[in-house]
């Protein structure tokens, strides 16, 4: 019962990142952009500093075959890079680039709210599968999800309003979205408890190739916009910042 309290708690703090987008709006333009590149560079270091720090160590903790569990790693990232792959296919197939008078994109919308809503059912998986290994697993994995989740949500609201939804409208879909996560991460506590841990065990790793993909394949390459050594030193202080979390997370074991 404990598991499923901290697994729920989780997940709902999870969901309520969706309604950051009415902070981005009071804070203007400017001053989000400065502070999701701050946010994206915290996002990598807590990523990866969940994987490497927490998920990989915890794949390899128990006897069993090692080469099953490195392949595991890398189906999380392929598992990651087909998704997507096939959602940005979807939205380049709905929504073509093309000029266009109307503001209106109902399209645009429709498949942002359909690829954030898969995104958020594997975080909840991935919260729920760690629970049932440990808390402190759990905690770790749900401040890396958290940390990716703030500059993501606020880049979904500003897909939502560009596409032509009222700000309210926009706020309460994503929203509706995000609490996706729940229904993964009760999918991922009944397996779980029905099939016994070893199902669990398979997602761990699983779970840590797709903390890599995310940080290596779509927010590390935001970074690169930034050439100035200005911001290089900024955004690897940052990014140390996250992986620091991470390491002090360990004190909890």
């Amino acid at each position: 019962m404990r598991t499923w309290i901290l697994s729920f708690s989780s997940v709902f703090a999870v969901s309520l990142i969706s309604l950051i987008g009415v902070v981005g709006l009071s804070l203007g333009e400017q001053r989000v952009r400065r502070l999701a590149a701050l946010l994206v560079s915290f996002a990598v270091g807590g990523l990866l500093g969940d994987a490497f720090i927490h998920l990989i160590p915890e794949t390899f903790a128990r006897a069993g075959d090692t080469l099953v569990r490195s392949l595991l790693i890398l189906v999380g990232i392929l598992l990651f890079f087909v998704v997507e792959k096939l959602l940005r296919h979807g939205h380049e197939a709905r929504h073509p680039r093309r000029p266009r008078v109307s503001t209106d994109r109902p399209a645009l919308a429709a498949v942002n709210l359909v690829g954030d809503g898969i995104h958020n059912f594997i975080d909840g998986v991935m919260i729920g599968s760690s629970y049932l290994i440990s808390t402190t697993l759990g905690i770790a994995t749900t401040v890396a999800v958290l940390l990716h989740e703030i500059p993501q949500e606020l880049g979904d609201y500003g897909v939502l309003i560009h596409s032509g939804l009222r700000a309210r409208t926009a706020l309460l879909a994503n929203l509706a979205s995000a609490s996706v996560a729940i229904a993964g991460t009760v999918v991922a506590l009944l397996v779980g408890s029905v099939a016994g841990i070893s199902v669990t065990e398979h997602l761990v790793p699983i779970t840590a190739g797709g903390f890599v993909y995310i940080a290596a394949a779509d927010l590390i390459p935001e970074l690169q916009e930034d050439h100035s050594v200005r911001g290089l030193l900024v955004q690897a202080l940052v990014i140390s910042c996250g992986i620091g979390v991470m390491a002090l997370l360990t004190l909890l074991e």
